[in-house]
């Protein structure tokens, strides 16, 4: 562009130059002045860079071809076209902003009033505080009455010299932070919409716990006194803590939309269990429900709500060790506002409660196993901790100076009723109740230190299982004595033997047998047993001995006992069981055809590896110990599936004398003639025995598979596991009763002869199973015309 070719512009003439790159365009404006001399030297005008542009203006060609066209310029002046802003005004703007935001900040923010104090006093708004003591705006704002705070407890703890700790580190105790009327400290609520929550209704602080915060390592928090009122410590160091899961429905729905309603009894709920509560906040939801969260001392309370259908969920969760499972029954009646049933005007439904206890965390693995609510114990497994045991009722809890106790009703979602369930409620066959777990009666469970121990819809599967194989195995029990044992089982089916003269009863824990009178007499009850007393501790022939019997028959204060019945743990849990002077004292006790009956644990599974390396090695250890010891001669494993637990159960029963195989492998026949001679009628005329035949003994008699293989894994392999199956090239050799020309053995002059000669290698079993032939080993320093008497006198197996 250029300009005016006759001599430039005139006086007070406008004349406009569009100047720029092709990066920044801007349009300028030019005006002649007055008198201004024409230079006769033409030079470029130079441009000043607009607002973020790029370089000057720039002329097409050469500056001496344009100033030839042009002819002389003019000086002018240069104004930018549109507003213009003076960085100066700009700096004062922004530093305004940032002293109002910073003044706003201060006025409604979560700042000490020693702090801000004296400048809202420069600026005239130190009465707009609303931290002050007594409440304030920011309390009235939100619809609830001030709340009255004494105002000592709003000062800030002095500063206290710090603790010298471990290598001279400085230990300083944080003390707990400064109470204000908002829970989370921001002043006046945020107003802004959210997602189906409407505008928060409730919150608050809870009271002021009586005793400081010490985070600093290896440290507690603590009460005035050291302890809290239940004698625990609130540990924040350690990495552990309880978790309370609560699940309730036919609930009230008004209660379940309240918001204060609610928050009151989550408040009671707290102090139920003991903890302390810092602040709480709760939200309505649309179009109904409540959540609200309340921030503990010791972690935090939580709950949501469906009003339509009845139904909340809640979790506690806290670092104490206090326990949260005394404080269910505080929550259940702070939360179970029942609902009216809507198919009966008038009446109202039950509340239905479930919840789950679990320990959460790392403890270490000493802490871990000595808690009776830990995973791995019976009590958390069966009980406290799976939600889908709809009904859990504790029975009684004491912790007596041997162990602690617990006494459980449970039943699950899929139980039925039982057989006297139906006949008490005269349940007729199609009958929908014998599908509803709403008509089965609860089974109460026994737990000693966390272990369960009886149960009673299957304690008579358990005793019958431990003690009638081992007082049948005996040809003639008089004696016996019993460990443990103290709900009384295992003392009923001994005294139902009619040969029993006398009982020793060793117990720990004299208070156990209380409490099984009293919780559990179904166990002991031996009203039924002709001669006895009502109750099996009564019978004239037990005698009770309150001391450790490991120890009591280690020191030799018992001998000879026909039958010694272990109605302890199993070898796991219990560790006498696998230590040699404990396992030599149940031996020594016996008599010379004694027996003893022990708990084996879980039976082992085929796919199980080698025991001393399994899950059971201490079941080895004790089983080695038996094999090992030179007045143990025969040794029988067992197991039985329907004791109530979830896996099988073993046991294992050691006899002094081998004679004891001779009733233990007789026949279905002769194991139910021995039940009706030894035991006889009972006073009902009911059986006497519930489980216990000797079709369940001819189970008893085989182990399943899994215990012949976990046993030839053991190093170094025993011989007899290279024998195991049938060589179908060798030849079978079998006695025949019926068919003298057949048969390869015949018995005469009181002995076994062979007719034929057997070849090394052959078989001598019955061809129509796979049976076992014992030829004692003192038959082979025999003479060969007597080896064939002491064979039969003194074999035992499939010939005998």
């Amino acid at each position: 562009t250029k300009l005016d070719e006759e001599g430039g512009p005139s006086k007070g003439q406008r004349t406009h130059f569009r100047v720029g790159s092709k990066h920044n365009r801007g349009e300028l404006s030019f005006r002649a002045r007055e008198g201004s001399p024409v230079e006769s030297q033409r030079k470029p005008i130079a441009m000043a860079r607009s607002s973020g542009g790029r370089g000057g203006a720039r002329h097409n060609g050469p500056p001496q071809a344009a100033a030839a066209q042009a002819g002389p310029t003019p000086t002018v002046e240069a104004r930018p076209k549109g507003f213009t802003v003076d960085v100066r005004i700009f700096l004062v703007v922004i530093t305004t902003t940032m002293a109002l935001a910073f003044t706003a900040g201060v006025m409604i923010g979560p700042t000490d009033p020693a702090v801000v104090g004296p400048v809202l006093s420069l600026l005239g708004l130190a009465g707009s505080l609303p931290n002050a003591p007594g409440g304030g705006p920011a309390a009235v704002s939100r619809g609830r009455a001030p709340d009255p705070i004494n105002s000592a407890a709003r000062k800030l703890p002095e500063a206290e010299e710090a603790e010298v700790g471990y290598a001279g580190e400085a230990r300083i105790a944080q003390p707990k932070r400064t109470r204000t009327d908002h829970v989370a400290t921001l002043g006046y609520k945020i107003r802004e919409t959210h997602v189906n929550i409407d505008t928060p209704v409730l919150e608050g602080t809870g009271d002021l716990p009586g005793y400081r915060r010490d985070i600093s390592y290896e440290r507690n928090d603590t009460a005035r006194d050291g302890l809290d009122k239940d004698g625990q410590y609130r540990d924040q160091t350690s990495p552990s803590g309880q978790h309370l899961l609560i699940d309730m429905r036919n609930l009230e729905a008004d209660f379940l939309n309240s918001e204060a309603r609610l928050a009151a009894a989550m408040q009671g709920s707290v102090t139920a269990a003991g903890l302390t509560m810092l602040s709480y906040h709760c939200h309505s939801l649309h179009p109904a429900g409540v959540s609200c969260v309340g921030v503990l001392l010791e972690s935090h309370i939580s709950f949501h709500t469906w009003p339509d259908e009845g139904v909340i969920t809640l979790d506690m969760f806290t670092t104490s060790e206090k326990p949260l499972l005394p404080a269910l029954p505080a929550i259940e009646a702070l939360f179970g506002v029942p609902r009216a049933d809507p198919d009966d005007e008038g009446s109202m439904l039950e509340p239905v409660t479930l919840w789950s206890h679990e320990l959460r965390g790392f403890r270490t693995e000493d802490k871990r196993s000595a808690h009776y609510l830990d995973g791995e114990s019976d009590l958390a497994t069966w009980v406290t901790s799976p939600l889908e045991v709809s009904y859990k009722r504790q029975v009684i809890t004491v912790q007596t100076e041997h162990q602690r106790i617990d006494i459980w009703d449970i039943k699950e979602r899929d139980d039925t009723p039982s057989y006297e369930d139906g006949l008490k409620m005269g349940l007729e066959p199609g009958d929908p109740r014998w599908l509803s777990s709403e008509f089965a009666s609860p089974n109460r469970l026994m737990f000693q230190d966390g272990n369960l121990m009886a149960q009673r819809g299957s304690f008579y599967e358990l005793h019958e299982s431990l003690v009638p194989p081992a007082m049948f195995a005996h040809p003639d029990p008089k004696t016996v004595a019993i460990i443990e044992g103290g709900n009384g089982a295992s003392l009923a089916q001994v005294l139902r033997h009619r040969s029993v003269t006398r009982v020793v009863l060793v117990v720990a824990d004299p208070m156990l047998i209380g409490i099984s009178r009293e919780h559990l007499p179904e166990m002991s009850n031996c009203a039924d047993v002709p001669g006895s007393a009502p109750s099996c501790f009564d019978d004239p022939r037990v005698e009770i001995v309150h001391a450790d019997g490991f120890e009591y028959l280690a020191a030799k204060k018992l001998a000879n006992v026909d039958v010694l019945i272990v109605d302890t743990e199993n070898p796991e849990r219990q560790d006498e069981l696998s230590d040699p002077r404990a396992v030599a004292g149940l031996i020594s006790s016996l008599s010379p055809d004694g027996i003893v009956a022990l708990k084996g644990g879980i039976a082992p599974s085929i796919l199980d590896p080698r025991a001393d390396k399994g899950v059971s090695p201490k079941r080895e250890e004790m089983i080695n110990l038996l094999e090992s010891d030179p007045n143990v001669n025969s040794i029988h494993v067992y197991e039985e599936a329907h004791c109530g637990y979830f896996e099988p159960r073993s046991f294992v029963v050691a006899c002094r004398d081998v004679s004891c195989r001779r009733n233990w492998y007789g026949d279905v026949d002769a194991v139910d003639s021995m039940v009706v001679d030894r035991v006889g009628q009972s006073v009902s005329g009911r059986p006497s025995l519930v489980h216990y035949d000797g079709a369940t003994h001819r189970t008893f008699q085989a182990p399943p598979r899994a215990w012949e293989e976990i046993y030839c894994r053991r190093e170094p392999r025993p011989f007899e596991c290279a024998y195991r199956g049938l060589d179908t090239t060798k030849e079978l050799y079998e006695y025949d009763e019926e068919d003298a020309e057949t048969s390869s053995f015949e018995v005469r002059d009181g002995g076994v002869y062979a007719t034929v000669d057997i070849p090394e290698g052959s078989y001598v079993m019955p061809s129509h199973l796979a049976a076992s032939l014992e030829i004692p080993a003192g038959s082979v320093d025999l003479p060969s015309e007597k080896a064939a008497a002491y064979v039969a006198a003194n074999s035992h197996g499939s010939f005998q």
